[in-house]
């Protein structure tokens, strides 16, 4: 098999299983490209972030609730549970 006729098969394999899964195609490539607005965003939109569960998105919330919103993207570091590492890895796909 050709290498492009392999990497078409392999997408719609994707593809497919994307659709089996309940998540649609669009919605999957928007939430990947899109920013979550850490001060807004909910418990779903928070774990869509690389590392962040259910337990940290919760802290993030309860943090916020207690001390109003962020003013910069940079005070996540300050929620139990995000380090320096942590944050270097979403850094680009959070805002305020």
């Amino acid at each position: 098999m050709k290498t492009a006729t392999k990497q078409i098969l392999v997408m719609v394999l994707i593809a497919g299983l994307l659709l089996v899964s309940g998540m649609p195609l669009l919605e999957a490539s928007t939430e990947l490209n899109s920013k979550v607005n850490i001060n807004t965003a909910d418990l779903k939109q928070l774990q869509t972030l690389p590392r962040i569960g259910e337990k940290v998105a919760q802290r993030i919330i309860d943090y916020r609730k207690k001390n109003g919103p962020f003013k910069r993207v940079e005070d996540l570091l300050k929620v139990k549970g995000i380090g320096e590492k942590t944050f270097l890895r979403f850094k680009d796909r959070i805002t305020i």
